[in-house]
């Protein structure tokens, strides 16, 4: 366990249930922005990507109507 962690739970278990709710909610939230920046990073990296470019592309000229289930 890294002291880190070991700092963090003693914090946790002086808190409200309430408050260890939020607490764990919001190291959630930090993962989650963790995950999404480097999917950012990856899709900003300067390399060709054509599969992904064709894929923009055709998926901006179909527009923007809702999905219909029927067509699935």
């Amino acid at each position: 366990m890294s002291n880190t962690t070991e700092e963090i739970m003693p914090v946790c278990e002086a808190l409200p249930p309430d408050k260890q709710t939020e607490l764990a909610d919001f190291a959630r939230f930090l993962l989650a922005r963790q995950d999404d920046e480097a999917w950012e990073q990856r899709l900003a990296h300067p390399r060709v990507r054509p599969r992904l470019d064709v894929f923009l592309r055709e998926s901006a000229a179909e527009g923007d109507e809702p999905l219909d289930p029927n067509r699935l």
